[in-house]
C-alpha cells in the first residue's frame, strides 16, 4: 500500500508539473522595458514540444496616445489570444496594427487570433512571399510536434498590409508615437524588419539579433545582414529586445556581428586548407559562443551553410 501511495503521489506531482509548464507557456506576462514599451518574453528551449509549445520567440508592443502597435504574434492561435490578453491587462487602448518582423513560426502563427479580432497584420512583401511559399509545411510540422489540441484554431493567413519600404508604416499617424519600421533589404532573411521606438531607444530587433542563442543563417544574405547590423549600430539604441533570448543593451548587436564574422572567417580558413565539407561542422568550433543555445545543432548547420557559400563565392570569381 505504501508503494502504491508513493507512486500515486509521484504521478500526481508529474501531472502538476506538466500542467504548470503548460500554464507558464500559455500565460505570457508583459514586462515594461521602457516607458510604454513592453516585451512578452518567449519560453526557454530549443526544440518545440508539448511543454514549451514552441513559444520561443519574443513579442512586444508599444502603447501610444491613440493605440497600440504589436510586434510579432506568437506560435499559435492560442498563443496569439494569450498575447492579446496580456496586452489588455496593461492598457485598454485599441490594437491598431501587428507587424511580423520575420518569417519564423514562433513569430507569425498567432496572427489567426489577431485577424479574428479584426486587427490588421503588416508584413514586408518578401517576407509575405516566403510565408506563402513554405509555411503551410511549417504548420503541419508544428501540429506533429505539439499535437492537435495546442494548435487548434491555428491556420495560414495572408497579411492585410504589405509594404516594400518600412517608411510606409507611420507610427505617429497610427498610434500617436514616433516608431520607425526599419527595412534594410535581404539580411537575416528576406523581408526581415526591426522596429525602433524613438522616444525610449528600444529596438525590437526581430530576426536580425538573437541573444545568447545561435542565429539560423539558412535564409540569410550575409553581406546584407552585416550592412543591416551596421545600420542598427548607428541608431541611438539603449535597449535591444532580441528575436530570441533575454533583453539586453546595444552590445547584443555587436555579439551577433562577431558571431557571423567568426563563422565566415572559419569557413574561409577551412576552404583554404582544403578541408572537406564532411568535416566542416566538427572543424568550426567557436569557443566564444559555445554556451549559447543551439550551439550543438544550429551552429553545426550554419558551419556547413557558410562553407558552401564561401566555396560557391570562390568558384564564381
Amino acid at each position: 500500500m505504501r508503494f502504491g501511495a508513493r507512486a500515486l503521489v509521484a504521478w500526481l506531482a508529474g501531472c502538476l508539473g506538466v500542467l504548470a509548464a503548460h500554464a507558464a507557456a500559455s500565460d505570457p506576462k508583459a514586462v515594461e522595458v521602457a516607458g510604454g514599451v513592453y516585451m512578452l518574453p518567449g519560453e526557454a528551449g530549443e526544440e518545440p514540444n508539448a511543454t514549451n509549445l514552441g513559444r520561443f520567440g519574443n513579442a512586444g508592443f508599444i502603447v501610444g496616445p491613440s493605440g497600440v502597435l504589436v510586434i510579432d504574434m506568437g506560435t499559435s492561435y492560442r498563443h496569439g489570444k494569450a498575447l492579446l490578453a496580456a496586452i489588455a491587462r496593461v492598457t485598454d487602448r485599441p490594437v491598431k496594427l501587428a507587424i511580423v518582423t520575420h518569417t519564423r513560426q514562433d513569430f507569425l502563427f498567432g496572427g489567426t487570433a489577431f485577424r479574428e479580432r479584426g486587427i490588421p497584420i503588416a508584413m514586408q512583401t518578401a517576407a509575405a512571399e516566403l510565408m506563402a511559399a513554405r509555411c503551410e509545411n511549417c504548420l503541419k510540422t508544428l501540429r506533429q510536434q505539439l499535437g492537435d489540441e495546442p494548435m487548434e484554431g491555428t491556420a495560414m493567413y495572408q497579411a492585410d498590409r504589405l509594404f516594400d519600404d518600412g517608411k510606409a508604416i507611420d507610427g505617429q499617424a497610427l498610434i500617436g508615437r514616433k516608431v520607425a519600421v526599419l527595412y534594410y533589404g535581404h539580411s537575416s532573411g528576406p523581408g526581415d524588419v526591426a522596429v525602433f521606438d524613438e522616444r525610449t531607444g528600444v529596438l525590437f530587433a526581430g530576426g536580425m539579433v538573437d541573444r545568447e542563442r545561435i542565429p539560423d543563417i539558412g535564409d540569410s544574405d550575409l553581406p546584407g545582414w552585416h550592412r543591416a547590423l551596421a545600420a542598427l549600430r548607428a541608431l541611438p539604441v539603449k535597449v535591444v529586445v532580441p528575436g530570441h533570448g533575454p533583453v539586453g543593451g546595444p552590445t547584443a548587436i555587436d555579439d551577433i556581428e562577431r558571431y557571423l564574422s567568426q563563422l565566415e572567417a572559419r569557413a574561409r580558413a577551412l576552404i583554404k586548407a582544403d578541408t572537406p565539407l564532411s568535416e566542416a561542422a566538427d572543424a568550426t568550433e567557436l569557443p566564444d559562443f559555445a554556451r549559447w543555445q543551439q550551439y550543438d545543432t544550429v551552429h553545426r548547420r550554419n558551419a556547413a551553410i557558410a562553407y558552401l557559400r564561401v566555396e560557391r563565392e570562390q568558384l564564381l570569381k
